[in-house]
């Protein structure tokens, strides 16, 4: 958005959980201390709060989201009267970005992104809400086309999804001197590193990126060395796996990191691995090329389509411990053309995907001027 808003003026709204100030609950608690208002990269960014049972009735959560944020809407279209309404996923975002669009009489654009529609969908009601959103809505970006797919299954016209892939900022990650980011990272210059990073979610599939790793170790790649970067629910979990495989030596859950920080990670490591069971269009991937870093990972969803080649990485058909440590050995043991990754990632900036959308911005409303008139 930061790249749209060189386009037309825009105003953010993410909003965020309602939770009260409570320590104690550690994962809910960061949501309490988002400020109401604050400048990210130049754009105005309004935080308002939505009431939700975490896990509990996630057919209401989208009504319960639109009535949460309606006041909100109501009091900044006083001061900035939008003519488009853009919401990124489906649900609840998108169901409750439908509703304001027929109540406020502006056309609406919503972005699926991948979890939206590969995960809700198997839930009956979701997917009878998440359909309606997308028939609502005047057009529909997918970011993959292997997305696009998926959208086309709840009979949503294909004339009205458009496919934008993610770019990526080129200028935040790019090449790093790998001895001296090891250093500022404190991390070994004599080991080879597998990196990964997402949410510690099983759709991830950590688990069996750790099996992997502890198996090539095991074989005798002595110096291997896996990081993994980022927080979630299944840490617990992972950490008694790395236990009971007594991979605390070679196996770091090393936290979140700011995203700005992230080149570093990239730039210290021999090899990204991503095992996910599924995927829009993973931004990881891209950053990881952008920062010279082969890749490996799980042929699922729109993946295919930024490793396009075995130039720029190698797929593994499943997420399976062993076909991942096979692909591994080979991506380490494999001299890659660095530039040409640098090179071939370049040309998915986040300049080009702006325009792109953009573009489907100006169709929207020029049919909705057409329309009215």
């Amino acid at each position: 958005m930061k790249e749209v808003a060189k386009l037309c003026d825009l105003k953010v709204v993410a909003p965020v959980p309602w939770f009260p100030s409570l320590k104690f609950f550690k994962r809910w608690y960061r949501f309490s201390q988002i400020p109401h208002y604050e400048t990210i990269d130049g754009l105005d960014v309004f935080h308002p709060r939505f009431f939700l049972i975490p896990k509990t009735g996630r057919c209401f959560y989208g009504i319960l989201y639109f009535l949460s944020i309606f006041s909100s809407i109501l009091k900044l279209r006083k001061k900035f009267d939008f003519d488009l309404i853009d919401v990124h996923w489906a649900y609840p975002d998108g169901f409750a970005g439908v509703l304001l669009g027929k109540l406020l009489k502006k056309p609406v654009v919503v972005t699926v992104r991948g979890a939206d529609i590969a995960d809700f969908p198997g839930y009956f009601l979701l997917r009878k809400l998440i359909a309606y959103t997308l028939k609502e809505a005047d057009a529909v970006i997918a970011v993959s086309r292997a997305l696009k797919e998926e959208v086309l299954k709840l009979k949503i016209p294909e004339r009205k999804i458009a496919v934008v892939l993610n770019g990526v900022d080129v200028d935040k990650f790019h090449p790093a001197d790998k001895i001296e980011v090891r250093k500022k990272l404190k991390l070994s210059l004599e080991e080879t590193i597998v990196l990964s990073i997402g949410n510690l979610i099983k759709r991830k599939g950590f688990d069996e990126l750790i099996k992997a790793v502890s198996e090539i170790k095991r074989k005798g790649f002595d110096s291997i060395v896996l990081l993994i970067v980022g927080e979630g629910p299944d840490r617990p979990r992972l950490q008694m796996q790395i236990n009971r495989l007594k991979a605390n030596s070679y196996v770091k859950l090393v936290g979140y990191k700011e995203h700005k920080e992230l080149y570093k990670w990239y730039g210290a490591a021999d090899l990204f691995c991503l095992a996910s069971s599924r995927e829009g269009c993973p931004n990881v991937i891209l950053e990881a090329l952008a920062c010279g870093i082969p890749v490996v990972a799980t042929e699922v969803e729109g993946v295919p389509e930024i490793i396009r080649s075995e130039d720029y990485g190698i797929l593994v058909p499943s997420q399976n411990g062993m076909a991942l440590g096979k692909a591994i050995t080979e991506a380490l043991n494999k001299k890659w053309n660095r530039k040409k990754l640098i090179e071939y990632v370049r040309e998915n900036s986040w300049e080009k995907c702006a325009n792109k959308v953009f573009q489907e911005f100006e169709k929207v409303l020029n049919y909705a001027h057409s329309f009215n008139k």
